[in-house]
């Protein structure tokens, strides 16, 4: 009844006596009962649902008691004041002598209204809160979401919607740089997710024209090493140095990729860089000693054997003819382009005595593989340059002290110890491309600009 109910009539009433609820609502009943007549009976009300039932609440104190009466209605104005004011001419509840007096008529819509009103200045105050939109930011966050729904997948790798339908492909980075070139454009790019390239990007380099578009820092340049090795690139782009190609802006990409170059040329480098790597093996070979003439070089020349071990065989000439530094004699030995006096020097007793010296004197740079034979065992950890010279040797177990406290940025780690999670994470955020270890731990979590080696590996 309350749901449907106009208006609620409240009524207080005082007795001098004890009575309860009972008596309250028989005397409600009992004296209203022909007064109004039958059209307002309140028992005929109650049948019909125009009258709700009469709530009481009533106390008792001193011999007196004292309470509150009210009624739902859904009468009329009219109607609704005459019933309340009947509810005034009971004079007796129970046994003792009782006043009514009726305190207010309340419209229940009102409360409803003010209700209504109360919330709707609550929403006002807070439903609006975003404020005013920019048509500009209305634009971009329709263009990210068309951007975001566009990036599809490349035998499980982010990649572009057109990546299988083109002619020509863009390898990039991650899923970040996919996102950016979908944003300017270019659909056609897949990612490789990281240092190690899949074997389905590479073949995919094979069947179309492939572009290489890469961070302008180390990870670029070990993906590329790795694409050439495993693919076939036609061109390489590259972002400005230390930046990556998700926060290049639309005419950045478009400068980066309209000079790109040749993947020829860059092949060529990495020739170029290869044969650098040779002779200086080469040169460390004959340092140590290890390049010698072949056995039958001083029988061709026509040169004089060798002198026994005591005899003074150098000639002032011969003195005079001691290897440049660096080794190039000793390389030019160990080819079989040298002369026959060359070939007497070295072959002499007194001339090796003579050079041998010197040229150990040369100290070969160690690879990489030679500094983990070094540290394994050893209980330390080392730090190198992108020289693979020692920056840094500290005890292993303050591996991770080291690392953070570098002033300058290590290209490689290895460490007599296990590789944990908290030491890779220092890694990754410090730059390091290389962390060597003697095992690695459970990682929750792999950063792709780090790899990870142990021991074993080399």
């Amino acid at each position: 009844m309350e749901d449907t109910a106009k208006y609620l009539i409240h009524a207080d009433f005082v007795v001098d006596g004890v009575v309860e609820r009972s008596d309250v609502v028989g005397a409600a009943f009992g004296q209203t009962e022909g007064l109004l007549g039958d059209d307002l009976a309140i028992p005929d009300l109650q049948d019909s649902a125009k009258l709700g039932r009469i709530d009481v609440s009533v106390e008792s104190e001193g011999g007196q008691s004292f309470g509150h009466i009210t009624i739902a209605s859904s009468l009329d104005q009219v109607e609704t004041a005459t019933l309340a004011a009947a509810l005034e001419a009971v004079e007796r509840i129970g046994p003792c002598r009782a006043d009514v007096e009726v305190e207010r008529i309340e419209d229940v819509r009102a409360a409803k209204r003010r209700e209504v009103v109360d919330r709707a200045k609550e929403l006002l105050a807070n439903a609006f809160d975003e404020g005013a939109i920019d048509s500009d930011d209305i634009l971009e966050e329709v263009r990210e979401s068309v951007r975001v729904e566009d990036v599809t997948e490349y035998a499980g790798y982010p990649a572009g919607p057109n990546v299988a339908s083109s002619d020509a492909v863009v390898v990039v980075e991650g899923r970040a740089d996919v996102v950016t070139l979908l944003g300017y454009g270019i659909k056609n790019a897949v990612a490789v997710e990281g240092t190690n390239v899949p074997a389905e990007v590479a073949a995919l380099t094979r069947e179309k024209t492939a572009t290489a578009f890469l961070d302008g820092d180390r990870g670029g340049d070990m993906i590329l090493r790795e694409l050439q090795q495993t693919g076939d690139l036609d061109f390489v782009a590259r972002a400005p140095e230390n930046e990556s190609v998700e926060d290049l802006s639309r005419s950045a990409v478009d400068t980066a990729l309209r000079g790109k170059t040749p993947a020829s040329a860059a092949q060529q480098l990495g020739r170029s860089e290869a044969a650098g790597d040779d002779a200086s093996e080469t040169a460390t070979a004959a340092t140590d000693g290890s390049a010698t003439p072949a056995p039958d070089s001083t029988s061709d020349s026509g040169a004089t054997p060798p002198a026994e071990p005591g005899t003074d065989a150098a000639t002032p000439t011969e003195a005079t003819s001691a290897p440049e530094p660096g080794g190039r004699q000793a390389d030019e030995s160990a080819t079989g382009d040298d002369t026959p006096g060359d070939s007497d020097d070295i072959a002499d007793g007194d001339g090796a005595g003579e050079t041998v010296p010197e040229q150990q004197g040369v100290e070969a740079p160690k690879a990489l593989g030679d500094h983990v034979h070094e540290v394994v065992g050893g209980g330390t950890v080392r730090l190198l340059d992108d020289d693979l010279s020692v920056v840094r040797e500290s005890p292993a177990d303050r591996a991770f002290a080291a690392l953070e406290d570098a002033d300058v940025t290590p290209t490689a780690v290895v460490v007599d110890g296990m590789v944990t999670q908290r030491l890779l994470d220092l890694a990754a955020q410090r730059g390091v491309a290389s962390l060597v270890g003697t095992a690695t731990g459970q990682f929750v979590k792999q950063p792709v600009g780090t790899r990870v080696h142990t021991a074993d590996d080399f």
